[in-house]
């Protein structure tokens, strides 16, 4: 019997005949082996089909959820349908931090993985590359574990749930540190002259602009001393990143300073966003030499973006090496757009942003809507193959990536 169930945002309604919630391991292991068509739904958090099937789809919500932390390896080997509001607060009471987190810390530890998720921070990679190992049931009903230095690790992390369901994953861990969180007003687009220097100025930076205006939500380890940083001025008081919008579920401003996990994300974890789910969402990722041209053309169609935008948001993300991410091989921008929740609306602006980037080697976020596809490694494309050769787990999104 067919289900009726949305993504996070209602724009997309999931078409699977079946919706199983396995509650150990081996049920799991039989669900894959016996089923034709699978997929695993983390948190719905995605804005596209990536998670889609007209088969099976598994939820892991009454799986075991240990968390085990190795205090002498400084690592965390966590369950994959674990959110980070659940996660971060368990790290951090062991003396731990993640080394950056997403700015929504209710999505799933599996899915922004398997996606390409990530937070700000010139030194920062995303999220997924904080993964040291993973477990995941393969097409046969057998749990495959690979561990950075295996041959195929780099085509497992960022997979898109091409190659199996995820159960488990293990991430580095940093000792626990403060962070101040500061909101800057006022930042001129003259100032692009000194993007790298303003990306450069706390651990984490965000910039959130219509295209018109623009706001800096600065993270930093230390206290800010500059009055007129960048000629912007402070927040009166705490803001949510769509001006306008109640800030009590945002995390603390104003350069108080709190946890890591309290700070890093732009949205409290012990809260649910403000006008959840009623927005759709793209982000592009460029190489970062060319971030300052690619901003300066897309605050030149600013006129034709604001109608159907919320709020953009500019991040910069360290490379990675894992052969999917959109940051792999080269440190990065991402150039990310809240949009109304109008898909007719938006996919006309969304195709003339990704003209606009075109020049500038965009890769997009895989969770989010996008029209102009990036070529597929023929190394995942092999991978995916060997690990699932009947097809188990594509799905309209993988196929049209591998070229099937």
């Amino acid at each position: 019997m067919a289900v009726t169930l949305t993504n996070w945002a209602g724009n997309t309604a999931f078409r699977a005949q079946d919706v199983h919630h396995p509650t150990s391991l081996d049920e799991l292991q039989r669900l894959v082996a016996a089923g034709s068509r699978v997929r695993a739904l983390g948190s719905g958090h995605s804005f596209n089909d990536v998670a889609d099937t007209t088969g099976d789809l598994v939820v892991l919500d009454r799986m075991p959820d240990t968390v085990e932390i190795d205090s002498a390896a400084a690592k965390v080997r966590v369950p994959a349908r674990m959110t980070y509001a659940r996660l971060a607060p368990l790290v951090h009471e062991a003396g731990f931090a993640l080394a950056n987190l997403a700015s929504l810390p209710h999505i799933s530890v599996a899915g922004s993985v398997a996606t390409g998720t990530h937070g700000s921070g010139d030194a920062v990679p995303s999220l997924a590359a904080a993964v040291s190992s993973l477990d995941l049931v393969t097409a046969d009903g057998s749990v495959l574990t690979l561990s950075r230095g295996d041959a195929d690790f780099p085509g497992a992390v960022v997979a898109l749930g091409a190659l199996g369901i995820v159960t488990s994953v293990t991430l580095d861990l940093v000792p626990a540190f403060e962070v101040r969180q500061y909101v800057r007003e006022g930042l001129s687009v003259d100032a692009l002259a000194d993007f790298d220097e303003i990306m450069a100025g706390g651990y984490s930076v965000s910039l959130f602009t219509d295209w018109r205006d623009t706001r800096v939500w600065l993270k930093r380890t230390e206290e800010l001393t500059s009055p007129d940083w960048y000629g912007t001025t402070p927040a009166d008081g705490p803001r949510h990143p769509l001006p306008g919008m109640p800030a009590e579920s945002c995390t603390v401003q104003l350069g108080v300073p709190g946890p890591w996990y309290e700070r890093l994300p732009h949205f409290r974890h012990d809260a649910e966003p403000s006008g959840a789910g009623d927005e759709l969402q793209s982000e592009l990722i460029v190489p970062r030499e060319h971030a300052v041209k690619a901003l300066r053309e897309l605050y030149a169609i600013g006129d034709r973006i604001r109608p159907v935008l919320h709020i953009s948001e500019v991040r910069s993300i360290a490379a990675d090496d894992l052969w999917l991410s959109p940051f792999h091989g080269r440190d990065s921008v991402g150039i990310h757009f809240t949009w109304v929740r109008d898909v007719a609306g938006v996919l006309p602006v969304l195709k003339l942003v990704e003209e606009t980037l075109a020049p500038f080697e965009p890769r997009p976020h895989w969770g989010k809507l996008f029209t102009r596809w990036p070529a597929c490694p023929d190394r995942f494309r092999s991978l995916a193959r060997r690990l699932d050769p009947q097809g188990k787990f594509a799905n309209d999104f993988t196929r049209i990536l591998l070229g099937e």
